[in-house]
């Protein structure tokens, strides 16, 4: 029998950039009459499908809403490959926002999408009631920025699923250990086949345009604003990291438990950049957080 929060409805918002109109398409668990709504924004060259597990246990508790950010999966891309950043898509998150007219709202990002959470939460008279930053930080390791900007770019094809496949799982060996089936899940999530039949990453390539474009200077300039982003938040929130993480460090994670709105630290053993939020621990960890009426405090290891 099928469980009525194994269910998701499919459906689109209409955003703006300079470019004109465009549409985000997001996914919609729980009871759709729910104030309490739960907004999981996923990494740069993720998509929606990434939450489905979260989703599915938190939707006995939220309306859980999981968009595929401009550019990626099911939504529309941008004409100008410059106008994909933080600002434009804090701006979509809004328009969303407004669709689903939540009352109280709770917002999980990993990594990009924490960066997105993190500029909503600091703005005044932000919705966001709790907060949970999937190794992401103000401060954001150069050689680790470099190396996701390469990859993203390449225009990679692929004649079979099975090869797409096996590439992506090397370019996310970072995530940690999975089985084959949520490698298999992580793979196909992120793949999509072109009118030729080739298989390709779910994404517009000209992400990589405005990431390959930055420098030392602009990297500092950015990581000054994003910790005065970080000190303007005044909500609870719980700062999840992966031990290996390369472009999270241990010093940056740990200044923000003691800054801002001091996050509570929870570190997942032999995982890198970023927490994947499919096994039950993980898992466990953020519904435990979400649903917790107490104030963050202390710092744990998983």
């Amino acid at each position: 029998m099928t469980n009525k929060y194994d269910q998701v409805r499919i459906k689109s918002v209409q955003c703006i950039s300079p470019d004109g109109l465009h549409q985000m398409v997001y996914k919609d668990w729980g009871d759709i009459n729910n104030p309490n709504v739960v907004l999981c924004v996923h990494g740069v060259t993720r998509v929606s499908d990434d939450f489905d597990v979260l989703a599915r246990e938190l939707a006995p508790h939220f309306r859980v809403i999981c968009p595929d950010i401009v550019g990626r999966g099911r939504s529309d891309c941008l004409t100008t490959p410059q106008h994909y950043q933080i600002e434009q898509y804090v701006c979509d998150i809004v328009t969303l926002l407004a669709r689903v007219n939540a009352e109280k709202l709770f917002f999980v990002g990993t990594s990009m999408g924490g960066l997105i959470g993190s500029v909503l939460a600091s703005l005044p008279a932000s919705p966001i009631k709790k907060l949970v930053i999937n190794d992401i930080g103000p401060v954001l390791n150069a050689s680790a920025f470099e190396r996701i900007a390469q990859y993203i770019g390449q225009p990679t094809r692929f004649a079979t699923f099975d090869e797409a496949a096996q590439y992506t799982r090397n370019i996310s060996a970072s995530f940690g250990e999975h089985t084959e089936e949520q490698w298999s899940k992580l793979s196909k999530d992120v793949l999509c086949q072109d009118k030729d039949g080739m298989w390709k990453r779910n994404y517009d390539m000209n992400l990589a345009v405005s990431m390959l474009a930055f420098n030392a200077d602009m990297l500092k300039a950015m990581q000054t604003m994003m910790w005065a982003t970080y000190d303007a938040i005044s909500c609870p929130t719980l700062l999840l990291r992966g031990v290996e993480s390369d472009l999270l460090s241990a010093e940056t994670a740990q200044q923000m438990t003691q800054r801002g709105p001091k996050a509570k630290l929870v570190e997942f053993e032999q995982v890198g950049h970023a927490p994947t939020l499919v096994h039950d621990g993980q898992i466990a960890v953020v519904k435990e957080f979400l649903l917790s009426g107490d104030e963050p405090e202390s710092t744990s290891n998983f």
